[in-house]
């Protein structure tokens, strides 16, 4: 490739920056590949046309409809995926590399667009948590919700994950309804550049709800409002000038900090060489130190051994280093290619020599390398290069500077405590990991290191064929960690959307409420239709549609016989002696047969709309029933939640039940919800 020039995705169209740009460079060769710049962009404009145009349409669509999008997109993407991977390899990553960013990263955006489906509702806001009741008579309630900020997601990203560092953080901005600005470190922004010409290219998104600058960001964050956002990745130094400024504090506007920090990896007490446990420990950290040439947030730095292990630990990290070839990515058997560029090799040469202050070589650290494939002195080659420091109380340089390539050190402790103390002196870290079959030990230092850490991982040889490894972020779990570490957290699942929504509490009557969040609330008027709730059509059925049974006493030969074919011969139910003498005083009624009588009352049985039982939530018995009580069921329409029709499938909703059974005294002796398919009119209305 000649060199070329990286464009930016502006208002809608890509354009170039003036001047000449920033050269940006072949990890592997070193030669000029692109320029790269941003200079004479409109800046407020971007935030314009993100704010009037991508906005406005992301919140015309529910959670659900945002949800297909993306994975439409993620499907779009996963099929151009080589074309990555090609243009990966001029970064300096190796096929594995790559596939941490670009199918990571893709895969992140399937598993958003599926906890969206799965997790949230077919709306435009969210209701948070239950109904919470302000007044003695239950007059006046209070509920959350969550809407999307009117606003801007400005993504300021790190060089090492060109892919995954933009697409895990778009993926619930723009399920929140929120459009984003995606600014890639300059050094590798022709990677970032080439998926978003893709994503552009493939229509899916609306205009403006992703735009692109490769370059700097100018004076971006001077035209930021309140309702925009901010995340950032990368150095610690950088995040914190960016956190400060005057914009951002004068406006408080959410500034999310990842930076990189100095992860540990401990080794338990009782671990000895041979164990699968030294085995993996060994692996774990040496993959850790070679898988992007080191360059990962979370890759470990700190190696915490038992002092009486310390030479078995640095006797089999250098036989496995020893056998990682280094050298262009493409040449067969190349298990770790360069550094991103020279100026980051220097980078790692100076921070290495800071902390040989404190530490002793014993594997590797000579620029003199032997490379497959390429020129050493042209390419930016850097050795995995292990350290060994004695006295990690006395000497800090490791617990205070990173290197950011293939370099760890090896330090000791003597018991539990000086592990977690060592563990601590990391001032907050993305994620440490933790090596031992010992669970009375992992309790005890993962407890004692939480507070320290975003992530931890606790490695043996029962979850070893399944873990995902020590520095790997999930879209599940949440990825930050305190302190050095930048005080932010991304990913987590739904935590994630909600960091792009605005909580508000309301509060008023409950049928206000109700009307606002859709959702039947404690208090709200009960809707009788004269008709059979289980007899209308999702679209003709209302929030809070009611239905109250009839009434049923229980008798002794109902406990008998749910005894009997349930099995549950628990003395509560069956031991005259023994149950006077319980909590309760007398024989009761299973809590099951309890709920299973109501469905009994309220179930209409004849075919019809309601087309099966989809589950049943929050289930609290909340008195004795006995032998002679009567009870009956309130059934009342909570909310609904229309699905996206399948392919020769009639079109249904889920419509959840707020169900309340009730004694003689009008007392409640069970709440909970139940969830139902309900079919849609469609054709066969």
């Amino acid at each position: 490739m000649g060199t070329a020039t990286i464009q930016s995705h502006v208002c809608g169209a890509w354009v170039s920056g003036a001047g000449a740009g920033t050269p940006l460079f072949n990890a592997v060769t070193g030669d000029e590949i692109a320029r790269a710049g941003s200079d004479g962009l409109d800046f407020a404009a971007m935030l314009r046309f993100a704010r009037e145009t991508g906005g406005p349409a992301l919140r015309q669509m529910s959670f659900h409809q945002r949800a297909a999008m993306l994975k439409r997109l993620a499907q779009h993407l996963m099929e151009r995926k080589e074309q990555f991977y090609a243009v990966s390899a001029w970064t300096g990553a190796t096929r594995a590399d790559g596939w941490v960013d670009i199918e990571g990263g893709i895969g992140t955006v399937f598993s958003y667009a599926s906890i969206a489906r799965r997790e949230l509702p077919n709306e435009r806001f969210l209701v948070e948590g239950p109904a919470e009741r302000l007044s003695a008579k239950g007059g006046f309630l209070g509920r959350h919700i969550l809407v999307p900020r009117e606003g801007v997601s400005v993504h300021i990203n790190a060089f090492n994950f060109p892919c995954w560092g933009m697409l895990e953080k778009i993926a619930p901005s723009l399920l929140a309804g929120v459009p984003a600005i995606v600014k890639p470190a300059t050094a590798t922004s022709f990677l970032t550049e080439a998926m978003v010409r893709e994503i552009v290219a493939s229509g899916i998104l609306p205009p403006g709800a992703l735009q692109l600058i490769c370059g700097g960001v100018g004076d971006l964050l001077d035209h930021l409002c309140e309702q925009d956002s901010v995340t950032f990745t990368g150095s610690a130094a950088t995040g914190r000038r960016l956190r400060v400024h005057p914009n951002i504090v004068a406006n408080s506007i959410p500034f999310n900090m990842e930076a990189d920090s100095l992860n540990c990896c401990i080794l338990g007490a009782g671990v000895d060489p041979g164990e699968p446990e030294f085995d993996l420990f060994v692996r774990e950290v040496a993959r850790e130190m070679t898988v992007k040439a080191g360059q990962k947030c979370t890759a470990i730095r700190r190696i915490i051994v038992p002092a009486g292990r310390v030479d078995a630990v640095i006797t089999a990290l250098r036989a496995r280093l020893a056998t990682v070839t280094v050298g262009d990515p493409a040449v067969e058997g190349v298990r770790m290619g360069p550094l991103v560029g020279n100026a980051q090799r220097t980078d790692v040469w100076e921070a290495l020599a800071a902390i040989r202050a404190g530490a002793e070589l014993v594997f590797g650290g000579s620029p003199d390398i032997e490379v497959q494939g390429a020129d050493a002195a042209r390419g930016a080659f850097f050795p995995a290069t292990l350290l060994h420091c004695a006295d990690p109380f006395a000497s800090r340089e490791a617990h205070e500077i990173e290197a950011f390539g293939p370099v760890a050190t090896v330090m000791p402790y003597a018991d539990t405590d000086e592990a977690i103390a060592l563990a601590r002196l990391g001032k907050g870290s993305l994620a440490g990991s933790l090596v031992t079959a010992d669970d009375a030990e992992a309790a005890r230092i993962i407890l004692g290191t939480a507070a320290w850490h975003g992530r931890m991982l606790v490695l043996n040889r029962h979850c070893a064929k399944e873990s995902t490894g020590h520095g790997s972020p999930l879209a599940s779990l949440v990825h930050g960690g305190p302190g050095r570490a930048g005080g932010g957290e991304e990913l987590g699942g739904v935590r994630a959307i909600k960091h792009y929504m605005q909580r508000t509490a309301i509060q008023g009557s409950p049928d206000t409420l109700t009307a606002i969040t859709r959702e039947f609330n404690p208090g709200s008027r009960q809707i009788d239709t004269g008709v059979h709730p289980f007899r209308r059509y999702f679209e003709d059925l209302q929030i809070g549609e009611t239905l109250i049974t009839h009434r049923r006493t229980v008798t002794e030969a109902d406990i008998v016989n749910f005894g009997c074919v349930s099995g549950d011969h628990f003395y509560a139910h069956f031991d005259e002696t023994a149950a006077k003498d319980s909590l309760f005083g007398k024989r009761v009624a299973h809590g099951y047969f309890v709920i299973s009588a109501a469905a009994g009352m309220f179930v209409s049985p004849a075919p019809g709309p309601v087309l099966a039982n989809y589950g049943l939530e929050n289930l609290r018995f909340v008195e004795p029933v006995g032998i002679g009580d009567t009870i009956r069921a309130r059934l009342t329409a909570k909310r609904k939640i229309a699905k996206d029709p399948r392919p020769g499938e009639q079109p249904n909703g889920v419509v959840a039940w707020d169900v309340e059974v009730s004694n003689q005294h009008d007392k409640p002796v069970a709440v909970y919800e139940i969830l139902t398919l309900v079919a849609m009119r469609g054709e066969n209305a």
